[in-house]
């Protein structure tokens, strides 16, 4: 008898995942559309204001549109189905992209802290009636976008929505500064203000990276307890013993089980399909993608030379 087990439970998984790529997909194309074209009018706004800070946004904005390209194409294959090369499909792509998208954001918010601190010192006023007008567009373009993306799970879109919080927060302190100074001349309030946010946005950069290693490294999800869920099946009837016992992410939003079960005796047909049908259980209770159990017989030696 073959010995495997959970073979059917995971399909029933696949339409909702594959709707929900299809919907991130679609909401990371329009944010990078209206990022990219507000990108454009920052460029020409700031040259004609001559406020560095716009100047400096728009570069930032520019690594944005980066990080939404590359985003948009990584969601748009990671709810492909398995190939013969990622057998698992490529659902952790999109963890890939999340990472690509931390790095951008790290790099971009280190540019505009090395502008930001020198005008400290050397403060400069640009045109605030401008300034004023493109901050209120640029609250409203990037808060549509981050608006679409707020509600999605998958990492990926968790942190292209980092970036478009890093904006919209930006683009209301411009907005605070540019009306404190069309009635005040205190200008070194700007790079001040850009220092504030962009340490608030590494802090955010931080987060991610200590949520995205230990996907990367297969660590157990912190919200599931490998050793409960094996002292559940080892409590099942027939069941003596659980070894090589593994929970990974495959991208922070999709669990792999895998374990070997050894049963006290030997197993009827339909023993074995009750057996199943807890396992199914289990997996589901546990809201576990995919599974993989062996079932080892009494006397037999496991095959698995890796040690657990």
């Amino acid at each position: 008898m073959k010995k495997q087990t959970s073979e059917k439970c995971e399909h029933s998984h696949e339409v909702t995942p594959h709707h929900h790529h299809h919907h991130a997909s679609g909401n990371i194309k329009v944010a990078f559309f209206l990022n990219l074209g507000f990108t454009l009018v920052e460029v020409v706004g700031g040259m004609i204001t001559g406020s560095t800070a716009i100047l400096a946004d728009a570069v930032h904005d520019l690594g944005d549109c980066f990080a939404l390209a590359q985003a948009w194409y990584f969601e748009s294959i990671s709810g492909e189905k398995s190939s013969a090369r990622y057998s698992y499909g490529y659902k952790r792509f999109s963890l890939l992209g999340a990472l690509i998208s931390t790095v951008v954001l790290l790099t971009s918010s280190l540019f505009v802290l090395a502008h930001a601190i020198p005008r400290i010192l050397d403060p400069q006023k640009p045109d605030a009636g401008g300034m004023i007008l493109l901050a209120i567009v640029g609250v409203l373009v990037n808060g549509i976008a981050m608006a679409k993306l707020s509600k999605e799970s998958g990492m990926n879109a968790k942190v292209v929505a980092l970036h478009l919080l890093e904006d919209v927060l930006g683009w209301i302190a411009v907005l605070v500064v540019a009306v404190v100074l069309y009635f005040w001349d205190i200008p070194v309030l700007d790079p001040l203000l850009a220092v504030i946010i962009t340490l608030y946005i590494l802090s955010g950069v931080v987060k991610n990276l200590k949520a995205m290693l230990p996907v990367f490294l297969q660590a157990v999800p912190a919200e599931l307890d490998i050793a409960a869920i094996t002292r559940e099946i080892e409590a099942m009837e027939r069941i003596h013993a659980v070894h090589h016992a593994h929970i990974w992410s495959l991208d922070g939003v999709h669990t792999v089980f895998t374990a070997h079960l050894e049963v006290d005796t030997m197993l009827d047909a339909e023993a074995y399909m009750q057996l199943k049908e807890r396992i199914r259980g289990l997996v589901e209770r546990y809201g576990l993608y995919h599974s993989t159990v062996e079932i080892e017989y009494p006397g037999e030696a496991c095959r698995n030379v890796l040690s657990a």
